[in-house]
């Protein structure tokens, strides 16, 4: 039987949220480079003479570099710890927001942003594994849900960059040199991506300020460096022992390697249904509204810039209902926000699909697409988007954590990429009413997963959730 950490006194809370917080600056990262393409795609289409099937491979040609990061960040982040595996994210994404901006061709390009891609898949797994090894239960949901709003601050800039950038070239206004000629004006995308260099920096620097995971020292046998990094979080030399004993005990009898693990019935079952809310997390329309946000509202009748502004509003209410879900997560509960939220967003959706549909038969303008859209967005970051990485991150148990947690971020991104990949065939194929429709369908396996699969961890340890799975018949 798991035994509960006393809470309360015994908690440097300053420290362990400085350590969120350092690890959640990953999240910025993997929004500004999975957002800033959105703003790029137009111009690079037109600039590389791309059809829809070019266009969607410049798309969506990232999450390739994804798909490897996260089948190999479980093995980095179990094999190197969670610290040098955020350091080695944090090179890939450096990497590829200077390589993008230098790009000589369109190839080029394709390779660095299938570079930073890796270390987006890299970051998606590794960071919220950190966070959730280094939290306490009660507040564990609200520290990983930290990466959640990382990731949306990180949306939002891409947003502003690439809204100020075109504004500043569509003005023809002036830029010091040949480089920030073609940087900010004549080929503005590659200001765009390259802008990402700066958070880079920030996020490659503050990772040194950081220690390991104590949870992964002490399943690799580290418990007196474990020991004096959980003295910082603990101010109870008890609740330390406590601590290395819970971990110490869930790992105990553990002979098997971590993939023959994988296949025992209880950890089998906990991996397929997170993969499965994984991948159908991401065909109800979440990505496809971050990538392709601007030319929907073109389709709309907006112009170029006003559509970019409309995305800029996408960002802000994605990052502020964020910061609601992030106050509520460990007081509503995972499974709550998922089912109120989920329910907004198919009545959204079926809006959306309506005023596509029906718009201009019956008067509806583009204020009603903005009202749904941005009441879509709410819906999403306050239940799937903001429980998603929480549930990922604390749903397995400790020795196969890292990679189980691989396989389903690979289920995600597989996802996102076949959306990425898809959604401009659907736009033009489907129409963009049968494309919103299909999201809206999509959403109901994911509620029925969910309910009947899927347990509420809010206020467990992750020892107490490890038990659930092997309790569950």
């Amino acid at each position: 039987m798991a035994v509960s950490l006393n809470t309360g006194r015994d908690i440097n809370m300053g420290y362990v949220v400085f350590l969120s917080i350092v690890a959640a600056l990953g999240g910025i990262l993997f929004g500004y480079d999975t957002a800033v393409i959105s703003g790029t795609t137009t111009i690079v289409g037109h600039q590389f003479q791309l059809n829809d099937l070019q266009l969607g491979w410049y798309v969506g040609c990232a999450l390739i570099g994804s798909i490897a990061g996260v089948l190999v960040a479980g093995i980095m982040s179990d094999g190197l710890g969670r610290k040098i595996t955020m350091l080695i994210s944090a090179i890939m994404f450096s990497i590829s927001a200077i390589g993008c901006a230098v790009s000589a061709d369109f190839t080029q390009l394709v390779v660095y942003r299938i570079i930073g891609g890796f270390g987006i898949g890299v970051v998606s797994i590794v960071s919220p594994i950190y966070i959730s090894e280094i939290a306490i239960p009660e507040k564990r949901g609200s520290l990983v849900s930290l990466y959640q709003l990382a990731v949306t601050i990180g949306f939002l800039l891409a947003y502003l960059i690439n809204y100020f950038i075109l504004k500043n070239a569509t003005n023809d206004a002036t830029t010091a040199g040949a480089m920030g000629e073609k940087l900010f004006h004549s080929e503005y995308w590659r200001g765009m991506l390259g802008c990402e260099t700066i958070p880079d920096l920030l996020f490659l620097i503050v990772i040194f300020f950081i220690p390991e995971s104590p949870r992964w020292l002490i399943v690799k046998g580290r418990e007196d460096k474990a020991s004096n990094i959980l003295l910082r979080i603990f101010k109870s030399p008890d609740a330390v022992s406590e601590q290395i004993a819970l971990t110490k005990t869930s790992i105990q009898g553990e002979t098997k390697s971590e993939w023959k693990a994988l296949l025992e019935p209880d950890i089998l079952k906990a991996v397929i249904f997170g993969s499965a809310i994984a991948i159908l997390g991401q065909f109800m329309g979440v990505n496809a509204v971050l990538y392709y946000g601007p030319q929907i509202f073109q389709d709309a009748g907006l112009s170029g810039g006003d559509a970019l502004f409309s995305q800029v509003l996408v960002g802000i209410v994605n990052m502020l209902t964020t910061v609601i879900a992030l106050l509520i997560i460990d007081k509503v509960g995972r499974k709550q926000l998922v089912y109120w939220g989920v329910s907004g967003m198919i009545f959204c959706l079926l809006m959306t699909g309506l005023y596509f549909w029906k718009g201009s038969a019956i008067g509806l303008g583009s204020t009603f697409l903005l009202v749904f859209f941005l009441l879509y967005v709410f819906c999403t970051a306050i239940s799937i988007s903001a429980v998603v990485f929480v549930l990922l991150s604390e749903m397995y148990p400790n020795k196969v954590r890292g990679l189980a947690m691989s396989i389903a971020g690979l289920a995600l991104w597989v996802g996102t990429y076949l959306i990425g990949q898809l959604t401009p065939w659907m736009l033009s194929t489907l129409t963009p009413a049968g494309t919103f429709f299909l999201f809206a369908a999509m959403c109901i396996p994911y509620m029925l997963i969910m309910w009947k699969e899927i347990p509420e961890t809010t206020g467990k340890t992750l020892e107490e959730i490890e038990q659930y799975w092997k309790n569950k018949k």
